[in-house]
């Protein structure tokens, strides 16, 4: 309880003061005078102008606040190395316990730090704020971070911690601890497919005195070098762009005895493979109204550089006009199948057929160009079956069924085959669900004898419509109808022309997404999908490995035929590998390479130790050769240095609530009027006598 004194004056206060002068100039009048009863007449005076003034009593009822102190506990990846998540709970446990010993004094505990696949880094004072958010600055007495002084959102000062009370720092680990790590210089992000990027590093050794690493460069988990670099030297290395897409590359240097963790000596660059152009060469055998259908989706995609070439002229028109009227562009045959052949992803053949245009030397050029690695399209239409037929030439050796001279020619709606519900191509057309195809009809197709392919869509009789082969390290594929020109003009409905074209064009150019045989590993926030795409009944189970080496065994479920999936909790950052003996998938959690393992050993001199001793308080370890050593809590109340030898203090504050006020007008009332009618009284008695 708090009694004190306070004023609610009559009348404006420049009157209280005029009279208090008055009152006062009179008194001392009286006094100079030597006036009988002067200072009876002055306490008259001082109870009148008291009374203008309207003096009251309060009391107040006062119940303390206690002072607030946070605790917060790093939980990051980096604690797990060596003892330091022992040291941690042990810490912990003892400090709490004393905390609580210390009247008056609230404590919250919050951990932080813990690896959640999106942050970067160490961030205690995210959770410090956050801890304190609802207490006001006056009761802040202090916080206590049990960390490894590894810190990545430490204020620039003290004023940003938003209180003024001590900040210490308790650290975990070993003094002196060694550990090597991989540095990157030099990170490209996109790179030209066929192409190379340069890929610069650097290794750091901390408390070791190595002069010399063993470097091994990975891209996709496939050994591209190893060299020995100098410890501290930049370094550059070249690496080639495979493929569209990720290009996961890895720089790992061999491990240094006694050192804190390997799980830094490895850095990772992902470099986007983009392909300058795609190449494309359509060669139409003749103009017919399924043409403009090719013609319109190639030149539709930006990515995609077309060269298209239609021979208008039948071979059995022979009316004498010399060749060099022929066209307005001659057919540059040599430069194309000969000089430049090797410099198209994709050739295709529509409606073609042998007419003397193309020597026999040039089909054997494209079988070889398959071979190693190019694609052809064949649309086929009756030039297929015919005596002229692609398949009467060299390209008989590539191309993935024999035509056997005869012609189907019937209403059929096109229809999936069981390999095509599993193939990436045709799997999940639009309106493939139905039975048959909500899909328009077709009506011509050639017929074939054998097929040496996959048949992943089929006509009339089961017979094969779109056949897939791989040939060497080429692709081929030959649709054996002209009639699809139907669906892009919407006859009876149409269909997916333009979604079965574009899979089809990609996948014969060798798009990873649309591989028959696949492990994907995906990641979306927290959760990591290992996705097995195959043309086989059943996907084996896969062996996923964590960052920190860590491995399980996952089995997958269908989730549609041919795609078999299963999530797992993405719960460290960095680089996981999935792996099911003959494929390997390598996906990055987070940022390429975390904060948290740039550098893991613990220090008492980063940021934070400077920040805790501007404060008053102190950044100290918890391990010497005695061992574990938490410090004594001390509260505090005047003092600004809150650390010593053997403890650490707190700033206790003297804050209260007003729970009840009562007060007591002296002057109103008949208190009021006892008090003035009791000096008019004492002054007439005085002036009596």
């Amino acid at each position: 309880m708090n009694l004190g004194v306070s004023f609610a004056p009559l009348v404006p206060d420049y009157v209280v003061w005029a009279a208090l002068g008055a009152a006062v100039l009179i008194t001392v009048l009286l006094m100079v005078a030597r006036s009988r009863g002067a200072w009876v007449r002055g306490i008259a005076l001082a109870f009148m102008v008291l009374a203008l003034a309207n003096p009251s009593l309060t009391r107040e009822d006062r119940d303390p606040i206690p002072s607030v102190a946070a605790v917060i506990v790093d939980k990051s990846p980096s604690q797990n190395f060596g003892e330091r998540t022992a040291q941690t709970d042990a810490a912990t446990a003892t400090l709490v316990e004393r905390l609580k010993r210390v009247p008056g004094l609230e404590v919250r505990v919050s951990e932080a730090g813990a690896a959640d696949g999106e942050t970067d880094g160490t961030r205690l004072f995210s959770a410090l704020s956050s801890t304190l958010a609802d207490v006001p600055p006056d009761r802040i007495a202090g916080a206590i971070m049990i960390t490894d002084g590894r810190v990545h959102d430490v204020p620039a000062d003290a004023a940003a911690l938003g209180f003024a009370a001590p900040l210490h720092a308790l650290i975990t680990g070993q003094a002196n601890e060694i550990d090597r790590r991989v540095v990157l210089t030099q990170t490209p992000r996109f790179g030209i497919v066929g192409q190379s990027q340069t890929v610069g590093f650097r290794v750091d050794d901390e408390g070791a005195n190595a002069a010399t690493a063993d470097v091994t460069i990975r891209r996709d988990g496939e050994v591209l070098e190893r060299r020995t670099v100098t410890v501290g030297a930049a370094v550059t290395v070249r690496v080639p762009i495979a493929h569209a897409g990720a290009n996961i590359v890895e720089v790992e240097a061999s491990v240094i005895p006694g050192e804190l963790t390997p799980i830094n000596n490895r850095a990772v660059v992902s470099i986007d493979g983009v392909r300058d152009k795609l190449r494309v060469l359509l060669v139409s055998g003749e103009p017919h109204a399924g043409e403009r259908t090719w013609r319109n989706l190639l030149k539709s995609d930006a990515s995609v550089d077309l060269v298209h070439f239609t021979i208008l002229r039948p071979p059995e028109k022979q009316d004498g006009t010399p060749i060099n009227e022929l066209s307005l562009i001659a057919f540059p045959t040599r430069e194309l199948f000969q000089q430049k052949i090797s410099e198209f992803h994709l050739i295709i053949f529509d409606r073609y057929a042998r007419q003397g245009v193309l020597p026999m030397v040039y089909f054997d050029n494209i079988a070889k160009y398959v071979r190693n690695g190019g694609a052809v399209l064949i649309a086929a239409g009756p030039d297929y079956a015919s005596p002229t037929s692609l398949w009467r030439t060299p390209l008989d050796a590539i191309l993935p069924a024999e035509p056997s001279g005869a012609m189907t020619e019937t209403p059929f709606r096109a229809g999936i085959t069981e390999p095509g519900r599993r193939h990436p191509v045709t799997r999940g057309l639009e309106g493939s669900q139905q039975n048959p195809p909500h899909w328009s009809q077709w009506f011509r197709l050639v017929d074939i004898r054998r097929t040496t392919g996959t048949n992943v869509m089929e006509g009339p009789d089961n017979k094969p419509l779109l056949v897939l082969s791989r040939e060497g390290e080429g692709r081929v594929a030959l649709l054996l109808s002209d009639h699809i020109w139907l669906w892009a003009r919407g006859y009876d409905g149409g269909g997916p022309h333009l979604d079965l074209l574009r899979r089809l064009s990609h996948w014969l150019m060798k798009q990873p997404d649309l591989d028959e045989e696949a492990l994907r590993l995906i990641v979306n926030g927290r959760d990591i999908t290992v996705q097995r795409q195959t043309m086989a009944d059943t996907a084996g189970e896969i062996t996923l490995t964590a960052p920190s080496g860590a491995t399980r065994t996952l089995t997958l479920g269908t989730v549609e035929p041919g795609l078999w999936r299963s999530t797992v909790a993405a719960n460290e950052l960095g680089l996981w590998r999935a792996t099911d003996g003959k494929l390997t998938a390598l996906a990055n959690v987070g940022p390429a390479n975390p904060r948290e393992f740039a550098q893991v050993t613990s220090t008492t001199d980063d940021g934070l130790g400077a920040l805790a001793k501007s404060t008053g308080g102190e950044s100290r370890r918890l391990v010497s050769a005695a061992g574990l050593t938490v410090p004594r809590v001390i509260p505090v109340r005047t003092s600004t240095t809150f650390q010593g030898e053997d403890w650490i203090g707190l700033k206790m504050r003297d804050v209260s609530v007003v729970r009840g006020i009562g007060v007591l007008p002296i002057f109103a009332g008949l208190i009021g009027l006892l008090l003035l009618i009791g000096a008019l009284a004492a002054t007439w008695a005085r002036e009596g006598r």
